[in-house]
């Protein structure tokens, strides 16, 4: 295991396509955490006010989801590595857009964070369709391990560089600087796929919604997906919303300051990596269950706040959550980029993305009056309770257990 985990990192980087979609994606990334992170520093410096951040980030989560069910259908029906190109470039341009509006206009500045979010809305199932375009399928799961952990070491050094950066230039050169990242996002890619043609077939094309009704038959005929995107949904609409709400709530309670939001993002992202350097080499047994466990492993995260959450034991959780999803990221990718057909690769993702982000605004908005109703205890047990109950549920969906086709007849058929 460990010989054949060392082959395939050497063969990646000696594999100059990969390395140019590896740096394109982790751009990528990187720009997209980056954003909501640098509008928190212009908050700080008085060049943004607290009302116009919030109605920038919505913004930038409705040109997220509303361009996403377009972006998979022109993926499928162009090469991925167009969409990327002109997708990058509207959120480069959105991004030096708001680079210039800061502190000027509030409408300029939602206007140009909803072209950011259309930009990075329409690279996501882009980028997904490129790895198998580029890596072979033995390879696969060690490319986005790699991808996975490029962004996830970026993240945890970013806050440290973000802040230096805002106290020696100011958060509109930051932004101007994600500007860039997305620039090289839409260029670093290799204009040639090595594996699998992934643009669309010659000759009269269907019209739009039957392509996008075609990638919702395709998710239909995996069980695992379906299974496994409610789960996803499940963990994010609870887990995730204990985080950004519930969390930052608790650090003021017990602290009196923001030392168990700081220390449970960073914990997060370190227990990320690790999870990420794990899979990289690692080829777990019953794949898929072992994705599912690492999904449901977020309740540690509403447990800990509500049973003990005195920071060594937020740490530890933390780190432990984000190890499992890391588990649950790299397989999932992998089984979709496998099991899907490569031509509609791109839908399938899309509707991954639009269904477990679109859902995520909703748990956010039930939280806080969640805990005015019956109490932040009751609140945090019950994400727990579902953070477990949802990936549970998915394992006995029929392919989950290798998320993927439960016969050789049944994947032929999926593969189409």
């Amino acid at each position: 295991m460990g010989a054949t985990g060392t082959a395939e990192r050497r063969a990646l980087l000696a594999d100059r396509a990969f390395l140019r979609l590896w740096a394109g994606t982790t751009a990528s990334g990187l720009a997209t955490w980056a954003m909501p992170f640098v509008l928190g520093l212009a908050v700080v410096d008085g060049s943004l006010g607290a009302t116009a951040l919030g109605v920038a980030l919505a913004a930038r989560t409705v040109g997220f989801l509303v361009v996403l069910p377009v972006a998979g259908v022109l993926a499928d029906r162009h090469a991925p590595r167009v969409v990327v190109l002109l997708a990058s470039g509207v959120a480069a341009a959105g991004s030096f857009a708001l680079a210039a509006a800061l502190g000027r206009s509030v409408v300029a500045t939602t206007a140009a964070a909803l072209l950011v979010g259309a930009g990075q809305g329409a690279c996501r199932p882009a980028f997904q369709a490129l790895v198998p375009a580029t890596v072979a399928e033995p390879d696969r799961q060690a490319a986005n391990a790699a991808i996975t952990v490029a962004v996830r070491a970026s993240v945890l050094l970013g806050p440290a560089v973000a802040g230096l950066g805002a106290a020696v230039a100011g958060a509109a050169w930051l932004v101007t600087a994600t500007g860039v990242l997305w620039v090289v996002a839409a260029v670093a890619p290799a204009r040639t796929a090595r594996v699998g043609a992934v643009g669309g077939a010659a000759g009269r094309r269907p019209g739009f919604r039957a392509e996008f009704v075609e990638g919702l038959r395709e998710a239909r005929r995996h069980p695992w997906f379906l299974g496994g995107l409610g789960a996803l949904a499940t963990v994010i609409m609870t887990g995730y919303s204990v985080t950004a709400v519930a969390l930052p709530l608790v650090s003021a309670d017990v602290t009196g300051s923001g030392v168990l939001l700081a220390a449970g993002a960073t914990s997060y992202t370190a227990g990320a990596l690790l999870g990420g350097l794990l899979l990289a080499r690692w080829r777990p047994p019953s794949t898929g269950w072992v994705a599912l466990g690492g999904l449901g492993i977020y309740a540690a995260a509403p447990l800990a706040l509500a049973l003990d959450p005195r920071l060594p034991v937020v740490v530890a959780a933390y780190v432990v959550v984000g190890f499992g999803i890391e588990l649950f990221n790299v397989p999932w990718f992998t089984a979709l980029q496998r099991e899907v057909a490569p031509e509609r690769l791109s839908r399938v993702s899309s509707l991954d993305f639009l269904v477990s982000y679109g859902l995520a605004p909703l748990g956010l908005a039930l939280v806080a009056p969640a805990v005015d109703l019956v109490g932040m205890r009751a609140v945090l047990l019950g994400c727990a309770v579902a953070c477990v109950l949802g990936p549970a549920l998915a394992a006995l969906v029929p392919g989950s257990r290798h998320l993927a086709a439960t016969t050789p007849t049944g994947r032929a058929a999926a593969r189409g």
